[in-house]
């Protein structure tokens, strides 16, 4: 069996089985992270994003970017443990975004999102699948392998900037790509403005819930997006290049990756489309682009610096 093929399919039994692990000892643990009844339809989910990933393998396996030595699996194990560690420091309800459901604030997102780009599509798979379901495990809310799923997704589609030998046409059309979907979710939230906002209890004023989506959470797509673009402008060209395409890739990589777990909903928790796109998706979606705007150049960058200052 090819090498690469191999080691793809043992990076996917292996995210499998971390997530069968994790359910397994956290309900012994906590019963508060036993799945219900859609315990099983949640995983057959997983299923679908796993084999989402081996065949966008099977369309690219001429690249290189699927290898995945020991150098890979030790960043998988470090990008998984930072993800994991930082995702329990902010996915609390302190942090907490209005929504239909539980939605924080997560600026960890970047670390899927800079493993992926920096290192390939299955250290950055990895290390948003496992880190999350992780974090999600010490934080003691519940479990959702489908959205964890969805987050190594995100650092999946980061990785897939190195198929590009010419990165300004990648980033063209992944940016072309995300403004079409950024615009999409957002012309549903204006049409939809009547979803509420689950999360939001104001017994004083009579509010129980029934607050609607607020509008920094249904246009935070396209601020995102337009972050994106600005970055482009102001890094420019050249040397440069790298973070731009960084940048462009996480933002797709994000909107793919939230948009898959949201749709999930659609069955798992028998959400209108509407209302999945509307209070999950641009909750989870938006702000997760502004910070990829924001901290994915910074990873990037100080990655560069200690690449200098190592000599490789």
């Amino acid at each position: 069996m090819d090498r690469k093929l191999t080691s793809v399919i043992i990076s996917l039994v292996a995210v499998l089985v971390f997530f069968l692990l994790i359910v397994w000892v956290g309900g012994m643990i906590n019963p508060s992270l036993q799945l219900d009844e859609t315990g099983v339809l949640r995983f057959a989910f997983v299923g679908i994003g796993l084999l989402i990933v081996f065949i966008v393998y099977l369309l690219t396996r001429q690249s290189q970017i699927w290898e995945v030595g020991t150098r890979e699996v030790v960043y998988m194990a470090i990008g998984a443990a930072l993800y994991a560690v930082l995702s329990f420091l902010f996915n609390g309800t302190v942090f907490a975004v209005p929504s239909v459901s539980q939605v924080a604030l997560r600026p960890a997102v970047a670390i899927p999102m800079f493993f992926g780009f920096a290192f390939g599509p299955s250290v950055g798979f990895f290390t948003g699948a496992v880190g999350n379901m992780f974090g999600d495990a010490l934080t003691g809310f519940g479990l959702s392998p489908q959205w964890s799923v969805g987050n190594g997704l995100i650092g999946m589609v980061a990785g897939m900037a190195l198929l590009f030998k010419d990165r300004q046409k990648g980033i063209n059309i992944v940016l072309v790509i995300s403004f079409i979907l950024a615009l999409l979710a957002t012309a549903i939230f204006l049409l939809n403005r009547n979803v509420p906002n689950m999360m939001f209890f104001d017994p004083e004023a009579g509010i129980f819930g029934d607050a609607t989506i607020s509008w920094f959470a249904g246009l935070s797509a396209i601020v995102g997006f337009l972050l994106v673009i600005a970055i482009r402008f102001m890094v420019g060209s050249g040397k440069n290049l790298e973070v731009t395409a960084a940048v462009a890739w996480s933002l797709l990589g994000n909107f793919v990756g939230i948009g898959f777990a949201a749709i999930s909903d659609i069955w798992i928790n028998g959400y209108p489309p509407a209302v999945a796109i509307v209070g999950e998706f641009l909750p989870a979606a938006g702000p997760n682009s502004i910070f990829a705007a924001i901290l994915v150049p910074l990873l990037v960058g100080a990655y560069a610096a200690v690449q200098r200052q190592t000599g490789r």
